[in-house]
């Protein structure tokens, strides 16, 4: 088998880890694996990293940040490539260059285009264990480095796991799998032995931090199998698949929460058609992605308030891009708060299974929690509440759907 594995920051946070992390993949390699490593920077030099920039400028432009934060990750490809030599086996550090991976040239949130990986397949056929720098690539026609945005070096292990035709992509992480909810707001909170990529990918984008949303995007476009397990016991993890019927059995496989969101909040915008276009035009171009949005029009049908959520860190720049079209559109004004959550149910076997909405809503209704925005897809209902009744929600959700003890 070829095997991807990927280590996080908190994995490789210091030696003594890197060196765990060497003894675990020497392991697999002797099992009669062909192993491919790939490695987050050491925990805590991103943020380090950033800080010396900031020291220097500033506002350091993306193209040097990239070349910056990329450094990272090379270093500890290059200790981990050592720590598996010193262990007796064949190893060789690639960055991304190296490995072929080609972006946009979109710095600090570059797309993947492909890996071409040539370098790789030939190391692996002489029995080199590969290790390669995660979260970068490079552009095809300048050759400037680039960086993948947050979660980066999930994408790039399911990316060269693809590329390679792996037959399996460990995300090894501080968790041990994919859990009902968050074992610390909920105790008895279960570890889920399989989940489709849909809910994954809704789980992700919710708010749980177990994988990167666009990780789990390319897993369900290219079929990767994925498993979540953690680096610090032999637990066997979650197992992300494409949806079979036992899935649908269940109606709802867990409860997500997040706490990084803001609410705007456009007050008395003219009724008339376009008006949203041009709103969510201008906030699209600022590459800022907007979440959930509700309209509610005005009793006399002339005006509108239209609110919106983003996340956190795009707040200021999203305020400003909204304030900007509020008065070129003659808004009463912008308003934002940031003391919200989403909460969420998901679950493929809501496609199946009435009256799943309702439940939330009355149970949330029951203990005093009141919704300022819904959302739906086929598998998930999201709520936006008060952020001080977050632990309660998840808390009461997690008990109404039966989660702690299985099937609903």
């Amino acid at each position: 088998m070829l095997i991807v594995q990927k280590y996080g920051g908190t994995s490789v946070a210091n030696v003594e880890r890197i060196k765990a992390v060497a003894e675990r993949v020497v392991k697999t390699a002797k099992q009669g694996h062909k192993v491919v490593v790939v490695v987050s920077a050491m925990s805590g030099e991103t943020d380090k990293l950033i800080n010396l920039a900031h020291q220097v400028s500033a506002s350091p432009s993306e193209r040097e940040m990239d070349l910056l934060l990329s450094s990272g990750e090379r270093v500890t490809s290059a200790l981990t490539a050592m720590a598996i030599e010193e262990l007796g086996c064949k190893a060789m550090a690639f960055t991304g260059r190296q490995m072929g991976i080609i972006t946009d040239a979109v710095h600090t949130k570059a797309r993947i285009e492909k890996i071409t990986g040539e370098r790789a397949k030939k190391a692996l056929e002489e029995n080199y264990i590969i290790v390669v720098a995660g979260f970068q690539g490079i552009t095809e026609g300048e050759a400037d480095v680039t960086t993948l945005g947050r979660g980066g070096s999930d994408l790039s292990a399911v990316a060269i796991a693809s590329a390679l035709d792996a037959d399996l992509c460990e995300i090894y992480t501080d968790v041990d799998g994919v859990y009902t909810t968050d074992p610390n707001i909920v105790p008895e909170a279960r570890k889920l032995d399989k989940i489709s990529y849909e809910e994954m990918l809704e789980f992700a984008s919710l708010g749980a931090k177990v994988l990167q949303t666009r990780s789990v995007e390319f897993a369900m476009k290219y079929n990767v199998p994925t498993v979540v397990r953690s680096s610090f016991n032999d637990n066997p993890g979650t197992l992300v698949v494409k949806e079979d019927k036992d899935m649908e059995n269940v109606v709802v496989s867990g409860v997500a929460y997040d706490k990084n969101q803001v609410k705007l909040t456009i007050m008395s915008v003219p009724d008339k058609p376009g008006i949203a276009a041009k709103i969510f035009n201008a906030i699209a171009n600022a590459n800022v992605v907007v979440d959930m949005i509700v309209q509610n029009i005005s009793s006399d049908g002339k005006a509108t308030d239209i609110s919106f959520t983003v996340p956190k860190t795009d707040s200021k720049r999203a305020l400003k891009i909204t304030e900007d079209v509020a008065k070129e559109l003659g808004a009463k004004g912008v308003t934002t708060r940031e003391d919200i959550a989403k909460i969420s149910i998901v679950g493929v076997g809501m496609r199946t299974h009435s009256g799943v909405a309702a439940k939330m809503f009355e149970t949330l209704a029951k203990h005093g929690v009141n919704i300022m925005m819904i959302s739906t897809s086929e598998i998930k209902v999201s709520c936006v509440i008060d952020s001080k009744y977050t632990e309660l929600a998840v808390r009461v959700l997690h008990d109404t759907f039966g989660l702690a003890g299985g099937k609903v």
